[in-house]
């Protein structure tokens, strides 16, 4: 058993010890995982030191089921000289703990700092607060009414289904008017043309889309843009992807959709009441018919003025089935008017100069295999430590910030191909002075007016090179570079390339860490941060 340093347990003696008694346990997190901000999750266990004498809580950390006993006294020592607002440092004259592999623990790690420790089958306060936790966390009211939750979820899948957002921009907005609720238009917003943030935002008011809109253009600073993203009064509809147990990237993946409110007295709230629950219902039930039943005028551009007025069976069972009018109009003068605000907002910056920067697009070897992966943070330790693998690190961060593992892994970008194409690959960056920046930026073709992202690697030397192409027509492309951005605001931008060999082998598709050659931590940016726009495909000739 390792024991604490000669100079830990002196300077840990200094410390005034008084008679007070402290209860200490290590439990799991489970439902209560919600009231504290952690990674751990579900599996998690939070570490807690209580003085009893005074009932207060001297030292608490939330750490990983699989951490051993050296966790507890981690947050011991901290109890004792950097406890908790207002306790001060002190050593109790006694320790109760309720497992007796921890008491013995204790008696080996804590020897010579004369603090009993001795074992109680219950502990009360411990147990007293985590009832507590327990009973706060029960109270809290379900995401949707639970004569509501079935049907506003089936709605929202076929709305998934349906994709509106793969010809309505956010600035097409459409009026819907529900006959007998007294907001007479709710104004809806479909999110997630540009394959991020699928969803469906129902403005209260004409103004709050039009401020939020004026904000959102103007980016003064990260602060305005949340406290306008905050003072928005709408209910949102909106999809987070299922967690994925493989670390490579399944570009097709399941969505759970989840519904809340926005208002600028209560902020965001993550859940629906009845009243609001059948209003959402009814907007989007008629929304949903109007755009399957228009899908090609609203993929014009402009949008001509198209209304339809629908009945709409009640969501709640009852025994007559009430059906309400709901009128849906698209309103082409006021995407004219947001159309506007984009425009005005353009001509107060110069104008960005065209970028003159060799971009190439034969960097990927032909026969390659490119993903879009996460790799677990472990994982990465291990395969950065081979001696075969070349690492760059990134390090320290450019925007300024230490970094640190966040998430549950690294977003990477996988080349993978033959040993020979790897190792020149490799080469070709090292020359460059390394990796520099991975992003992804709009392209164009204009003879068959296809629009992709443009996957791209700058190297130091400010040369780029296109990795792959994703087509905003196909949803598995979208949803992939969806869960991409994801993972980099997770990590902060924190991401990598890695450069694979074995792409005719059995592991074609899978590479292993043995087949894994090389590691470019970069930083995730944008194409405006280069000073690109969209990018068109050009033929070239040769004569």
């Amino acid at each position: 058993m390792n024991a604490l340093p000669l100079n830990t347990k002196r300077r840990l003696q200094k410390i005034p010890q008084n008679s007070s008694v402290w209860e200490g346990d290590r439990r799991p997190l489970g439902a209560i995982s919600d009231h504290f901000e952690s990674e751990a999750g579900l599996d998690g266990e939070c570490v807690i030191w209580v003085d009893g004498t005074e009932g207060t809580v001297r030292g608490m950390e939330i750490v990983p089921a699989h951490m051993g006993l050296e966790a507890v006294v981690r947050t011991l020592l901290r109890a004792i000289e950097s406890p908790h607002h207002p306790a001060t440092p002190a050593r109790p004259q006694k320790i109760v703990v309720c497992d007796r592999q921890l008491q013995f623990f204790l008696r080996g790690a804590l020897q010579g700092l004369n603090i009993n420790i001795e074992y109680f089958a219950e502990l009360p306060l411990i147990d007293q607060l985590f009832a507590s936790f327990e009973e706060f966390g029960s109270g809290k009211p379900p995401a949707l009414p639970e004569q509501y939750r079935k049907v506003l979820e089936k709605l929202a899948y076929q709305i998934w289904e349906a994709e509106p957002w793969a010809y309505l921009l956010d600035r097409d907005i459409i009026g819907i008017e529900i006959d007998g609720c007294e907001i007479a238009t709710l104004y809806a917003c479909i999110m997630g043309n540009m394959g991020t943030e699928f969803g469906i935002l129902l403005y209260r008011s004409e103004d709050s889309l039009k401020q939020f809109r004026q904000a959102a253009i103007a980016e003064e600073s990260p602060e305005s843009l949340e406290k306008a993203f905050l003072a928005q009064n709408c209910w949102f509809l909106n999809y987070e992807e299922e967690e994925e147990e493989d670390w490579k990237l399944d570009e097709y993946v399941d969505v759970k959709p989840f519904f809340g409110s926005l208002h600028p007295f209560e902020g965001m709230r993550a859940f629906l009441d009845d009243e609001e629950s059948e209003i959402v219902y009814l907007a989007l039930s008629a929304l949903l018919k109007f755009c399957e039943q228009n899908t090609q005028k609203l993929c014009k551009d402009p949008i001509p003025a198209i209304s339809k007025t629908f009945r709409i069976t009640a969501a709640q069972k009852t025994d007559q089935k009430k059906s309400t009018k709901v009128k849906v109009s698209s309103l082409p003068e006021l995407t004219s008017e947001l159309l506007a605000m984009e425009r005005d907002s353009s001509d107060l910056f110069p104008s960005v100069k065209e970028v003159e920067i060799p971009i190439q697009d034969d960097f990927v070897p032909d026969g390659s295999l490119v993903t879009m992966g996460k790799i677990p943070w472990d994982l990465l330790g291990f395969i950065t430590v081979q001696k075969k693998t070349y690492y760059q690190a990134l390090n320290p961060d450019p925007k300024g910030e230490e970094l640190h593992p966040r998430g549950e892994g690294l977003p990477s970008i996988i080349i993978q191909t033959s040993r020979p194409k790897a190792k020149t690959l490799i080469e070709t960056i090292k020359e460059a002075g390394g990796l520099k920046a991975i992003c992804f930026n709009p392209g164009n073709d204009p003879f068959s007016g296809e629009t992709y992202d443009l996957g791209m690697l700058q190297t130091q030397n400010g040369n780029l090179y296109i990795f792959s192409e994703y087509s905003h027509d196909s949803p598995p492309h979208a949803k992939a570079l969806q869960r991409w951005n994801q993972s980099c605001a997770e990590t902060k931008g924190y991401c990598s390339l890695i450069i694979s060999m074995g792409v005719t082998g059995a592991s074609r598709g899978n590479p292993q860490p043995k087949d894994m050659l090389a590691v470019f931590e970069a930083q995730a940016i944008t194409g405006e941060e280069l000073g690109m726009g969209t990018l068109q495909l050009m033929p070239q000739f040769e004569f």
